[in-house]
């Protein structure tokens, strides 16, 4: 009877051990997905924020070119309302 109560502890030793050695697997696994997940989602945000760096440099560009184009219209109305003086002051003589 020793011998068969020696068996079953080793048995539930052996089943105490498997399943730890399975719960870690699962964990080291686990662990894995987690950080390939984690790095995909740092990927991610790199290529959000280049993205975003990109988009802040392409409106600072068209702000640039809004002003830049304004003062060319108002140079523009400037030149025909002087031109528009001129003729009228030719109609009037």
């Amino acid at each position: 009877m020793e011998a068969a109560a020696r068996s079953e502890a080793v048995d539930s030793a052996e089943d105490s051990l498997a399943s730890l050695e399975d719960r870690i697997q699962k964990v080291v696994g686990l662990v894995g997905r987690l950080r390939k997940e984690r790095d995909a989602a740092l990927s991610e945000l790199n290529a959000a924020r280049n993205a975003t760096a990109s988009s802040v440099s392409d409106i600072q560009k068209l702000r640039q070119e809004v002003q830049e184009l304004r003062a060319e219209r108002k140079q523009v109305r400037a030149r025909i309302e002087k031109l528009l003086e001129q003729v009228e002051s030719l109609s009037g003589s």
